[in-house]
């Protein structure tokens, strides 16, 4: 018979939009992973949270979640500026910890983090699901193949419209903005097709106010001597789009949106030779996200979007805003 083992119980910070998605429904089809318990500030969201998705047990505060015995790992999709709070505080209090992206407010509080998740045994893993969807790993297989040539530039676009303007993303006391919102996905996809983190050299933002982008176009460069752009809005004339470009000197790779691949996606090739067109499961990138973070909490199995990975992409965040004369995000 098949060994029987108790699955990974999961406890949510906060009643947000991202949790059904991100958690809640792979979860259901995982049987390692349960999600047992909700806290939010307003308890009433987090027992309407609760009636909704059939979670079993509500905290009237984030501390009482994190000490729950009951509660192996967290899940913490709290705004930007608490990220870094509350995961140290589950690592102290000995879980495992999904953070959602971006990982910390900066570099230097993804570096205490980093610091901190390197000295417990614990897994500390950033949620950029799309990194773990076969689309990326195919993409990642032709590029380390050669079948491109040398790279000699690599591009990557985020942008989608986001016009409530109240939203907590545009809030600078809770280290929002484009580039903390959908540049670090940008960021991210340079830096995994690229083969490196980049230097900025430059970097231009859209205001929505006082050191709020709304917008960011930012140039790279790599140490291997290929180029790197990234650009990212939540509200801009690119009402949307979604994509990577990898190009060498042989064939140029793109990808049609990366980050949600479930929904539609497209792999193509263009080289001398002709064009060839890719696609991949339908799965959704959550599901392989959480196969990979019950994997790593089980077997110890590694991951590529570590605390030391996410201190990486923070230094690019920050290079970027300095760059466009802005400041680096600070915790809440």
């Amino acid at each position: 018979m098949p060994e029987s083992r108790t699955p990974i119980r999961v406890g949510i910070l906060g009643a947000a939009q991202i949790a059904p998605m991100a958690l809640v429904a792979p979860a259901r089809d995982n049987p390692d992973i349960e999600v047992v318990s909700i806290a939010a500030r307003d308890i009433s969201r987090a027992k309407a949270f609760a009636d909704k998705h059939d979670i079993g047990h509500v905290h009237d505060s984030y501390e009482a979640l994190i000490a729950d015995p009951e509660v192996d790992a967290v899940y913490n999709p709290l705004p930007n500026g608490l990220h870094g709070r509350w995961t140290l505080a589950a690592l102290d209090a000995g879980k495992h910890v999904l953070c959602e992206k971006p990982f910390a407010a900066n570099a230097a509080e993804a570096r205490h983090l980093a610091e901190a998740a390197a000295a417990s045994d614990r897994v500390v893993m950033e949620a950029f699901h799309y990194r773990y969807h076969p689309l990326i790993r195919r993409a990642e297989e032709i590029i380390a193949s050669g079948e491109l040539g040398t790279l000699t530039h690599v591009d990557a676009n985020f942008c989608f419209p986001l016009p409530r303007f109240s939203d907590i993303r545009y809030d600078h006391a809770l280290a929002g903005g484009a580039t903390m919102d959908a540049g670090c996905y940008a960021i991210h996809m340079v830096r995994t097709f690229g083969g490196s983190t980049p230097k900025v050299l430059a970097a231009q933002a859209k205001l929505r106010g006082p050191q709020v982008d709304r917008a960011m176009t930012a140039t790279l460069r790599f140490a291997q001597g290929h180029s790197g752009r990234i650009r990212c809005s939540m509200w801009s004339t690119s009402l949307l789009r979604v994509s990577a470009t990898v190009v060498g000197e042989r064939a140029t790779l793109r990808l049609t949106n990366p980050v949600l691949p479930h929904l539609f996606h497209r792999l193509s090739v263009r080289s001398a030779e002709g064009r060839r067109v890719e696609r991949f499961s339908r799965r959704t990138s959550y599901a392989y996200q959480l196969d990979a973070f019950a994997a790593a909490v089980i077997h110890g199995e590694p991951v590529p979007t570590t605390a030391e990975d996410a201190v990486e992409n923070m230094s690019v965040i920050d290079e970027i805003y300095t760059a466009a004369g802005l400041s680096p995000r600070q915790p809440s």
